[in-house]
């Protein structure tokens, strides 16, 4: 496969074979990518003058002409339907940062102790650029020599409207796991956040921030995220003290398919509908119908959501 970029563009417009099964991108019209660190890597891509050549992918990603993505350590591979018969394999190579140089990183995000909370609840800190500029290093690739793009279509333009469809992509999935990411840059999520929470590890360190409230939110979602989930019905479901253990009742549980919400998004998820939305709602009736087959007809039936079964 090829590696180097090249603006060849002796292939005219083909029409790719329908693909069953494959990534339909979130976003059927429009931009792509909701959260800020999603939008920057395409303007990143963008600032590397592959506009255009990123817009030749979109209706790839929106047809679900992409068969499959894995992001490894540094690396996605992807499988994409063309106009042959055989299925086209992209490599994105992106360049990772040294152990050094995450070392560096992780002692100055130790003295923010909020990046970590925010990192554990998805959410990427606005101002981390900050941190990697001030290491004189780039979380985002900052030049076009930290990419390196391949594909086995015969257009020798790199990047082709299949690697696109891949950046454009994982652009959307970066919105749910930003982690994927600092996969690419060569940090897995456990060690980084054993890297980014490291104070907590030394008694010393740890009296130090006893009284620091954002010290205190990062022990939590640590402890949180690593907490194996109850056993015990009662505890699991939250059933009040005092209510008749025999009859096994309790009332409706107030986070919703907690289990999925915790386990996060289905990886580059191939349905008509989101994956969450969906799952809550499945929760909600199997909740009110359980109710009902326990109580009789009505009693876990939520007034609002009369319209919700088939008469």
């Amino acid at each position: 496969m090829r590696m180097a970029y090249r603006y060849y563009d002796n292939f005219g417009p083909s029409r790719p074979r329908e693909a069953t099964g494959g990534i339909r991108a979130a976003s059927q019209r429009g931009g792509f990518g909701k959260s800020w660190w999603a939008r920057r890597w395409l303007e990143v891509l963008e600032g590397f003058h592959l506009g255009a050549r990123l817009s030749r992918g979109r209706s790839y990603a929106r047809r679900g002409q992409v068969l499959s993505i894995e992001v490894n350590t540094g690396a996605a591979t992807a499988r994409v339907q063309g106009s042959r018969a055989q299925p086209y394999r992209v490599q994105v190579n992106v360049k990772t940062l040294e152990d050094s140089d995450w070392g560096k990183l992780g002692a100055a995000l130790q003295e923010r102790p909020v990046f970590a909370a925010m990192l554990l609840a998805g959410r990427m800190p606005e101002d981390i650029e900050d941190v990697f500029n001030d290491a004189g290093l780039s979380l985002f690739p900052s030049q076009e020599a930290d990419l390196e793009t391949g594909c086995s279509c015969p257009d020798w333009s790199n990047p082709c409207k299949h690697v696109a469809a891949v950046y454009l992509l994982l652009g959307e999935e970066f919105d749910r796991d930003p982690f994927l990411l600092f996969r690419l840059r060569g940090m897995e999520r456990e060690r980084l956040m054993d890297l980014v929470g490291g104070r907590a590890g030394a008694g010393s360190d740890a009296r130090e921030g006893a009284d620091d409230p954002e010290f205190d939110l990062l022990q939590a979602l640590r402890h949180s995220d690593s907490e194996p989930l109850p056993v015990d019905p009662a505890e699991f479901w939250g059933r009040p003290d005092g209510m008749e253990a025999a009859a096994g009742i309790g009332p409706l549980p107030e986070v919703v398919a907690a289990l999925p919400t915790r386990l996060g998004g289905f990886p580059f998820w191939r349905g008509q509908t989101a994956f969450l939305p969906a799952m809550e709602d499945i929760y909600r009736r199997a909740s009110r119908a359980g109710l009902d087959v326990l109580l009789g007809e009505g009693h876990g039936r939520d007034p609002s959501h009369d319209d919700d079964r088939e008469g």
